[in-house]
Order: C-alpha cells, then sequence, then structure tokens
C-alpha cells in the first residue's frame, strides 16, 4: 500500500468509529421516517399528477393533460378556488401579524398577572380546529348568535357572517385572528431580544413611546415580522379545516379554498391525478410568492450585524 493510500484509508477508519456509528444509528428513525412519510409520498405525487388515476383503476400516464386541463379554464373551480384563496391571504395574514403584534407588545408591558395573560391569549392556539369551528359556527349564527345579538344590543345592523357569499371570507378571516397565539409569543421572543440601551438612548434624545417604537421596536423586530410573514403566507394557503366544516366551500363556492377543491377531487371525485397536481400548482404558488418575500427582504428587513 502506498503511502498516499494509508491517510485516505485512516480518514475514512476515523469516520465511521464508534460514536459516529451510533449517531446514525440513533438518527435512523427520523431518517427513514422523512424518506418512507415525507420524500416517498412527495416523489409519489409528482408522478401521479402526471396520470390519470381514479383509485378504482391503475393509473394510466397522460403527460401534461392534468395541467393544461387546469390553466386552459376547463375545470370551472381551478381560477376560482385561487382567487378566494388568495383574497382570504390578504384579509387573514396582515390582520393576524397585526393583532399578534400588539398583543405581544400589550404583553411585553411590566404588569400584574403577566403569565397570567399570556398564558390566556395563548390558549386559543391550541384548541382543536374543529372545536374552535363549531363554536363559531354558534357565535356566527345570523338568527341566535351571540355577535348579532351584540349588535342588536348596540343598535347596529346584523350581519348574514359565513352564510352570506360577500361576507365569508371576511368572517373566516376574521376567525383566523383568535389563534394567533403561537405568533404573538414569536413576537415576544423577538421583542425580549431588543436591547434595553437602544431604549435608553431614546429617552435622553428627548423622544417618547412613538419613537421607541418607530425607530427601535419595529427596526429591530423585522426580522420576526418577515419570519411570521412567511409562515402565515404558507398557513394562509393551506386553510383547510374552517372552510370545510363550516361551509363545506360556500354559499355558491364563495369560501372554495384551494385546500378544499384538492380534497373534493381526491376525497369525493376519486380523481386522484387531478388533485395531485393540483397540489403542486400550489406548492409552485407558495414557493414562488415565499421567493418574492425574500427577494424583497432585503430592502426592508434590518439584521444587527448586517453592514
Amino acid at each position: 500500500m502506498t503511502n498516499h493510500a494509508k491517510p485516505v484509508k485512516n480518514r475514512i477508519r476515523h469516520r465511521w468509529n464508534p460514536e459516529a456509528k451510533w449517531g446514525l444509528l440513533l438518527a435512523l428513525p427520523a431518517i427513514l421516517g422523512f424518506l418512507i412519510f415525507t420524500l416517498g409520498p412527495l416523489v409519489a405525487s409528482l408522478v401521479l399528477s402526471f396520470t390519470d388515476y381514479t383509485i378504482s383503476r391503475a393509473p394510466s400516464f397522460v403527460g401534461l393533460e392534468n395541467y393544461i386541463r387546469l390553466f386552459s379554464n376547463q375545470d370551472p373551480f381551478f381560477y376560482k378556488s385561487l382567487g378566494v384563496t388568495l383574497y382570504y391571504v390578504a384579509l387573514s395574514v396582515p390582520a393576524s401579524l397585526v393583532a399578534a403584534f400588539l398583543l405581544a407588545l400589550l404583553l411585553k408591558q411590566n404588569m400584574k398577572g403577566k403569565a397570567l395573560f399570556r398564558t390566556i391569549f395563548y390558549l386559543p392556539s391550541i384548541v382543536p380546529a374543529i372545536a374552535t369551528a363549531t363554536i363559531f359556527m354558534w357565535l356566527l349564527n345570523p338568527d341566535i348568535g351571540l355577535f348579532n345579538q351584540m349588535l342588536k344590543a348596540l343598535g347596529l345592523p346584523t350581519s348574514q357572517w359565513i352564510y352570506d357569499e360577500k361576507t365569508v371570507v371576511p368572517t373566516l378571516a376574521f376567525m383566523n385572528v383568535w389563534t394567533v397565539g403561537g405568533t404573538m409569543l414569536i413576537f415576544l421572543a423577538g421583542l425580549e431580544g431588543i436591547p434595553a440601551q437602544y431604549y435608553e438612548a431614546v429617552i435622553v434624545d428627548g423622544g417618547n413611546a412613538w419613537h421607541k417604537l418607530r425607530y427601535v421596536t419595529i427596526p429591530m423586530m423585522t426580522p420576526t415580522i418577515f419570519f411570521n410573514l412567511v409562515m402565515g403566507i404558507i398557513n394562509g394557503f393551506q386553510t383547510f379545516t374552517q372552510a370545510q366544516v363550516m361551509t363545506e366551500g360556500g354559499p355558491n363556492n364563495a369560501s372554495l379554498f384551494y385546500t378544499v377543491l384538492i380534497y373534493r377531487e381526491a376525497f369525493k371525485s376519486f380523481r386522484m391525478g387531478n388533485a395531485c397536481s393540483l397540489a403542486w400548482v400550489l406548492f409552485v404558488v407558495i414557493m414562488l410568492l415565499s421567493s418574492l418575500i425574500f427577494r424583497s427582504s432585503s430592502s426592508w428587513v434590518y439584521y444587527e450585524g448586517r453592514r
């Protein structure tokens, strides 16, 4: 064996020492779980999106036919569901971010029972979505619902809420604000990381609370806002439970979210190939929007170490 080959063999032997083997063995369940339950179905759905597959018979390859059918307006619900979902995301994401940020600012203040209030505001986010939808179906009932009763007591006009085409999506977006507890906690963590001397400098310069918010809090929180914005858009496009449980996409498909359309195609019409193509279009839409946000981040996201 040459002198050059010996160091290579020693390096390989060093990489596979007992510690490395145990590390690989302990990580193996997670690796197998990813390959079997995530990567495998992902690849399978991509392959099935190019087939005519209806469960009752074996898949037959049709090429781009499923995608052509979607974009050529042969599917009457594709653009409708995409528009409804974009409308919902445009309403719910900003509203949730603003509500969570204001709650975080409020709960950052020094007050008695702060930990209790943080727990109370966080609890709705861990309530099962089905339970939340069931409660809101009662609250939003046009005849006996609490919201309309409150409007009547104030002398204000009542609403049909989720039973009207014009108000169903704004109502569902309003419902989403109820579950901003997780986003609020992330904002709280970001607020806790702002050095106190920055606020002291504003006070020394004669600034007030508005100046602290405008020139310290918001710039320092832009990385956290950026993270919550990306996650909010991704989650918004995948919203399903509320519309499916409360409206089933109605009235008149006014709340036909994109994921509800995928569910209909896959589990009601049993057109699995078409459902897979819909899912991959959604993946591309989310990827493109996320890429745009990432590209724009250099102009509005402030990182302390960046020059």
